[in-house]
């Protein structure tokens, strides 16, 4: 009986944990910043991720400015 018990937490808590999102992506991480966009967008592309994060940050300056963003 312990077995079927034993077995029944582990099929559940492998069930659970497959259920978590594990990556993020680029429309979760654009909230939270242009660095962790750009890691999402480019992980493995450095120059990329550079390139893209200044795009991003001169977008923010553009929208700030426009809406009076602190």
């Amino acid at each position: 009986m312990w077995k079927k018990v034993l077995l029944a937490s582990a099929v559940i808590g492998l069930l659970a944990g497959a259920a978590l999102p594990l990556q993020s992506t680029p429309a979760d991480a654009s909230r939270s910043g242009c660095r962790e966009a750009a890691k999402v967008k480019y992980p493995g592309d450095p120059k990329g991720r550079r390139a893209y994060r200044q795009y991003c940050r001169s977008q923010w300056k553009v929208y700030k400015a426009a809406h009076g963003v602190r």
